[in-house]
């Protein structure tokens, strides 16, 4: 799903600089793991991105494919 949606461009090995991990993005989701509201929360976050660093790539993503990116994280990005 993530090398589909092109994830691994920023997040993959090597990284762009600032772009954390997916194993770090993966212990992040984990802690909403099981708790729907909380992953909702994270993939609307993810959408968002922020006035600072606006990412075109997570501003793309449907409200579905980042939900079901956040909870695949959740699940350990396995």
């Amino acid at each position: 799903m993530a090398a589909d949606m092109g994830c691994y461009n920023c997040h993959g090995s090597p990284k762009l600089q600032t772009a954390p991990s997916m194993a770090s993005l993966a212990e992040h989701a984990a802690k909403a793991r099981g708790d729907d509201e909380a992953l909702k929360k994270r993939a609307q976050k993810l959408r968002a991105g922020s006035a600072l660093h606006p990412i075109a790539a997570h501003e793309r993503l449907s409200p579905e494919a980042a939900e079901l990116l956040v909870r695949w994280l959740s699940e350990g990005a396995k």
